[in-house]
């Protein structure tokens, strides 16, 4: 017969299960706690099919059926997606024209060229009361030494090197301008974006404008993105917008002992039979802001380092570069700089 006693009103069958439950819920959570127990159970959990596709196969036929006219909405809709791209260049376009004059006038106004009128130099600041209040007491206690100082203040021409100043503070721009790029980028004047013409592929330009320098005769320097915009047939789905399909940069016309994207190294080679060791000095690519401009499809063309038979050792020479007597146009180095990420998206 079975014992159907009580414990403070509770049967005791109750109070058995509650200890056992109690003992299961501790020896579980001593489980989970286990490091080599959580790893076997990741491995199982990772070896069970679980990829959309195969749920999919699990599905009635006339699910499955449903779910292929929604792949077909899915791809119309990513065709529409790809026009309102292209009608957004076209807004770009347009609106890049409007810019224009604006941006024309501020480069006059940095080089120089044009000097602003007084109507376009007036600017209102927040504290504009409190800076004319404090401006008036000091006029009238330091007049005399206040027309002293700007007598003899300088007025240099333009905004003197105002683009270096921006490549300087702009993080994503610094990280690429090493120290020796930088006389060189104080002579930078301009930067122009300028977009592919209505019914041409997708693409456009960046144009950085330099004036006379001692580093290379280019007066500018251009940077050309492809883009395209339209679903891929093989899939269709990871359309997400215009992407960067190719950019080519191009040649740098760089003045004797004046190519910073180059450096100087000297190689000891030893010869294995006989022994003996020479040097010579060569060329190679060197980190800088204006390898931004090399040629995507330019390559060197794959001349062994060492002649065969030798071995080499190297090390670099420092402030070198300009005391060689090759003329850094014929120097052909090893391999490229690497490109750009941005012309290696697909």
């Amino acid at each position: 017969m079975a014992d159907h006693s009580f414990s403070d009103g509770v049967p005791s069958d109750s109070v058995e299960a509650a200890k056992n439950a109690s003992n299961t819920e501790k020896l579980t959570d001593q489980v989970m706690q286990n490091p080599r127990v959580l790893a076997a159970l990741q491995e199982r959990l990772d070896n069970v099919p679980h990829t959309p596709s195969s749920y999919i196969e699990t599905l009635p036929k006339a699910v499955k059926r449903r779910i292929n006219a929604l792949k077909q909405l899915q791809v119309r809709c990513a065709h529409i997606e790809a026009k309102f791209y292209e009608e957004v260049h076209d807004l770009e376009r347009k609106y890049a024209a409007l810019y224009q004059p604006l941006f024309d006038k501020r480069r006059e106004f940095i080089t120089g060229d044009v000097e602003p009128t007084d109507a376009e130099s007036e600017w209102h600041s927040e504290n504009e009361e409190e800076e004319k209040l404090a401006g008036d007491m000091k006029n009238k206690v330091v007049i005399t030494e206040k027309e002293a100082a700007t007598a003899e203040e300088p007025n240099p021409k333009g905004i003197p090197e105002f683009w270096f100043t921006i490549f300087r503070n702009v993080d994503m721009l610094s990280e690429l301008v090493q120290e020796y790029d930088e006389p060189i980028l104080k002579h930078l004047q301009d930067i122009k974006v300028k977009f592919s013409d209505p019914g041409q592929p997708m693409s456009f330009v960046l144009e950085f404008h330099f004036e006379p320098n001692d580093y290379f005769t280019n007066s500018v320097l251009t940077k050309t993105y492809k883009m395209k915009s339209e679903p891929d047939k093989a899939d269709p789905f990871s359309f997400e917008g215009p992407e960067i399909v190719d950019c080519d940069g191009c040649t740098i016309d760089w003045k004797k002992g004046k190519n910073v994207t180059v450096k100087t190294i000297k190689k000891k080679q030893k010869h294995k039979g006989r022994g003996t060791v020479r040097t010579i000095t060569k060329q190679v690519p060197n980190e800088s802001f204006f390898n931004f401009f090399n040629p995507l499809k330019a390559s060197g063309d794959g001349e062994s380092l060492f002649e065969e038979g030798e071995e080499g050792e190297e090390e670099e020479l420092e402030g070198d570069e300009e005391g060689e007597d090759e003329d850094d146009a014929e120097i052909n180095p090893k391999k490229e700089p690497s490109q750009p990420a941005e012309c290696k998206q697909q």
